[in-house]
């Protein structure tokens, strides 16, 4: 637990109607009085909360999308980025952009293997 979480929960703690400052907590805590104030009233929340909340995929389909790419990579058919791109605009029913993809892979860079693939033989093509 960070500290600005600490003194958030030392807030949450406090008996209803008891006097408190944010200065004396954020003193006690080590974090900045302003932060502090702002995270408990609700002006302002985590980075993290905020990165989520700006994804266009929530966590559940993100996690949907990388098992599809895992089955799909098992079953000889490993996706390009386009492919990618495509999977995610049809489940947000818009447009995702390049950049998009880059971020999504690093987000689940433990689960997703990228890597360079050589081309197919000509004689493997045509017979195709």
């Amino acid at each position: 637990m960070s500290r600005i979480e600490e003194a958030l929960a030392a807030i949450e703690s406090l008996d209803e109607g008891k006097h408190f400052t944010y200065t004396n907590i954020a003193n006690t805590y080590g974090v900045s009085r302003v932060t502090l104030a702002r995270r408990h009233q609700g002006i302002q929340v985590s980075k993290t909360e905020q990165a989520i909340k700006q994804q266009l995929l929530n966590p559940q389909q993100e996690l949907e999308l990388v098992k599809y790419i895992t089955k799909l990579t098992e079953d000889g058919l490993a996706p390009t980025r386009d492919m990618i791109q495509s999977f995610a605009s049809q489940i947000i029913k818009g447009e995702v952009g390049n950049e998009w993809v880059t971020r999504f892979i690093h987000r689940n860079k433990e689960n997703l293997i990228t890597k360079w693939t050589s081309g197919m033989d000509r004689n493997r093509h045509e017979a195709d």
